[in-house]
């Protein structure tokens, strides 16, 4: 299942997100979303874990739990409609 996190803390890496995440079973990506321009966090990103069921626990455990000074959201991700091509 993949997992998106928002209001993350600026300064949250991938590494911090993954171990969070790893509490509640195996994650097999973790990914904090940076501006190409600035090189700055955009404050959300996405975790893929394999089982179901652990990933469930992970978002019930996570959501709007303080993480590294903010409190975040966390939510089952939405697969994003396909851009057509022009």
């Amino acid at each position: 299942m993949k997992i998106f996190i928002a209001k993350l803390h600026p300064k949250t890496t991938a590494d911090d997100v993954r171990q969070l995440f790893e509490h509640f079973g195996t994650v097999s990506s973790c990914k904090v979303i940076m501006d190409h321009d600035t090189n700055r966090s955009k404050c959300y990103g996405f975790v893929e874990m394999p089982f179901d069921n652990e990933a469930y626990v992970a978002v019930v455990e996570t959501n709007e739990m303080e993480f590294m000074g903010n409190v975040i959201n966390v939510k089952k991700s939405k697969p994003q409609p396909m851009k057509g091509k022009k």
